[in-house]
């Protein structure tokens, strides 16, 4: 089998060889055994079923929970040559129908279908009257109330291993802790399944959060440093601030697209098809948009306001550098995002067991902005790997933060909280450690407090920092209000008493004395290129594929990834046969595209001194 596999990895995938364990789960699989696969984004997780789908006679089934990941999968395997299709709401019942008959008589190698419809009883006889080769659950962390994105119609999928004992299933999702693996195997039925863990580490990401001031402004500086033409994701957690984001950089001059659920279908869906197929396309979003985004050249993920979990956090960012070269995640954080997440968790029709799970869940997300140490350290101890110490690619490690002990500021701003009542927000804190009389102070008689004015000695945006602090770290907690009071905690006793210390990072100077290094990637500086590579080169390289994706109405990284454009512009084949030796040209491709590719390269070798 291992021959056969690495064949049609050749022929048809376009790689020379399989990396970490994928050649072990298609053996597996075709086999005939269970997997549940955790991969990263961008680690090869479809490889791993659309393999052996090939491979085992039947069709393989695959469960996806979005269109647009079905049908950027499917356009992807029908531009190597494999019989591939979907069934979703998007047919039209003449569709629906072809696709049906195509199964029926065995036309396909691999069928995507949402969770919703795999159940329905016209499809399920049909898989009862023709060979299956598999059922791959794609996004599996949604059958699990412990994972971050819980969809109650993925709990009836236990339903086709009772229907179907003999077939083979995988299940893969990029993030599942060890809490949320046993419990995806317990939903769906696959107790005897083995599990594959790859690492979590994503080494093309540099990791950076930098606590709020003017988040649009940080966000501006930051792209025009180091993304001026790069296509990336930026995360907002209301559609108002989407809305905002996404105009402010279109006055800019950037080419920025919102996308939320507020809007038409038909403007999603349009956005969302500018991002797919078009170079350069900022997509300013709520967590709604990126899943099942197969977009490999998203150069960075931008959060302006802080995600829920540090699971969402780890998908989130996976999306940028899913083709390996570097890429950048990048964060604006601070105490309002800590106050709204913790109001939305309390004001949420949830039971109190999964408040309970989400109020976790944020704590850990809180720990991991005011870390000090290593945050892809802090990431991967998170999901059970552990032995790292540095990683030179991340803001702690490349900028230590300076400490600061903040344990009298701290006990001051608790006091503080304590003489107001347990039930003012952070600005009417600080107004009242400021000393300031506004009309709120003086009508509360906060004035003639014993805390009044005894912080003037640090600025507002100090306050904030410590209070920030002190709500992340567990010392005060945001009472479950509209107006985001802050209470005393079991722990903030510690503090008080002087029985514990509070070091917190130090505030940022006004200007930066060092610059981080940047994951921005260059032509030159990535890792595939092999040296310089002609701007003008990869500019008509990049032209060819655009006009050939839009002829054939599929994304331009169908057609080729930038990786395998850096390996065209910089070993500068001279016959198919070398062209088929770069990462990604499969046979199919190869036939397709391989002379028109050529024809450009040969041009530039006549036209160099």
């Amino acid at each position: 089998m291992s021959e056969s596999a690495q064949q049609l990895l050749r022929t048809i995938f376009g790689y020379h060889a399989f990396r970490g364990e994928q050649e072990t789960i298609i053996e597996h699989v075709v086999a005939g055994g269970d997997a549940l696969v955790i991969m990263p984004t961008g680690g090869g997780k479809s490889l791993c079923f659309q393999l052996p789908a090939l491979l085992r006679p039947g069709v393989g089934v695959v469960i996806s929970p979005l269109i647009a990941l079905m049908q950027d999968q499917v356009d992807t395997l029908q531009q190597m040559g494999v019989r591939a299709a979907a069934l979703n709401s998007s047919l039209t019942p003449e569709a629906r129908r072809a696709v049906m008959q195509r199964l029926r008589s065995g036309a396909l190698d691999l069928l995507y279908v949402a969770p919703e419809r795999v159940l329905l009883p016209d499809l399920l006889q049909l898989f009862g009257e023709i060979p299956l080769a598999l059922f791959a659950i794609d996004e599996v962390h949604c059958v699990s109330q412990w994972g971050h994105d819980f969809r109650p119609e993925y709990l009836e999928l236990r339903r086709l291993r009772a229907l179907f004992p003999n077939i083979p299933f995988i299940a893969l999702t990029a993030t599942a802790d060890p809490q949320t693996q046993t419990d995806i195997l317990q939903q769906l039925d696959l107790g005897h399944a083995r599990r594959f863990q790859a690492s979590f580490d994503r080494p093309n990401i540099f990791y950076r959060v930098l606590p709020k001031q003017n988040a649009t402004t940080q966000l501006l500086r930051f792209l025009q440093q180091e993304h001026a033409d790069d296509a990336g994701i930026i995360y907002c957690l209301s559609r108002k601030r989407v809305e905002e984001v996404a105009a402010g950089l279109s006055s800019h001059g950037r080419r920025a697209l919102p996308y939320h659920a507020g809007l038409d279908a038909d403007v999603r869906r349009n956005n969302q098809q500018q991002f797919i197929r078009n170079e350069g396309v900022v997509m300013v979003a709520t967590i709604a948009f990126g899943m099942g985004i197969d977009k490999p050249n998203v150069r960075f993920v931008a959060h302006l306001d802080l995600p829920r979990s540090i699971e969402a956090y780890y998908q989130e960012t996976g999306r940028a550098g899913r083709d390996g070269l570097p890429a950048n995640a990048w964060m604006a954080y601070g105490l309002g995002d800590a106050i709204a997440l913790r109001q939305m968790i309390a004001g949420s029709a949830a039971n109190d067991q999964h408040r309970a799970i989400n109020h976790q869940k944020l704590d850990q997300m809180l720990a991991f902005c005011e870390a000090t140490h290593c945050r892809r350290a802090q990431l991967l101890t998170h999901f059970g790997e552990t032995g790292r110490a540095t990683c030179e690619r991340c803001d702690n490690c490349c900028t230590p933060a300076e400490l600061w002990d903040a344990t009298i500021p701290a006990q001051k701003a608790l006091s503080c909280v304590y003489r107001t009542g347990q039930r003012f927000g952070a600005v009417h804190v600080i107004d009242v450690l400021l000393g300031k009389t506004t009309p709120r102070v003086t009508q509360c008689r906060h004035h003639v407090l014993s805390t009044f004015g005894i912080g003037k000695d640090l600025g507002a945006p100090q306050w904030h920092l410590v209070l920030r602090h002190l709500v992340a770290t567990g010392q005060l907690t945001v009472l479950p209000d509209a107006h985001g009071g802050l209470s005393l905690t079991a722990q903030s006793r510690d503090v008080l008493t002087g029985g514990a210390r509070v070091l917190m990072r130090a505030a940022p100077a006004p200007t930066p004395r060092g610059k981080l290094r940047s994951a921005a990637p260059t032509l030159s500086s990535a890792p595939t290129a092999g040296g310089p590579v002609d701007p003008d080169l990869w500019k008509t390289l990049r032209m060819l594929r655009h006009g050939l994706a839009q002829q054939r109405g599929v994304p331009p990284y169908v057609i080729f990834h930038d990786r395998t454009l850096h390996e065209m512009a910089t070993r500068l084949p001279r016959t198919l046969g070398e062209l088929g030796q770069l990462s990604g040209v499969g046979e199919y491709k190869l036939r397709e595209y391989g002379e028109q590719f050529l024809e450009v390269l040969m041009d530039r070798e006549q036209v160099s001194p």
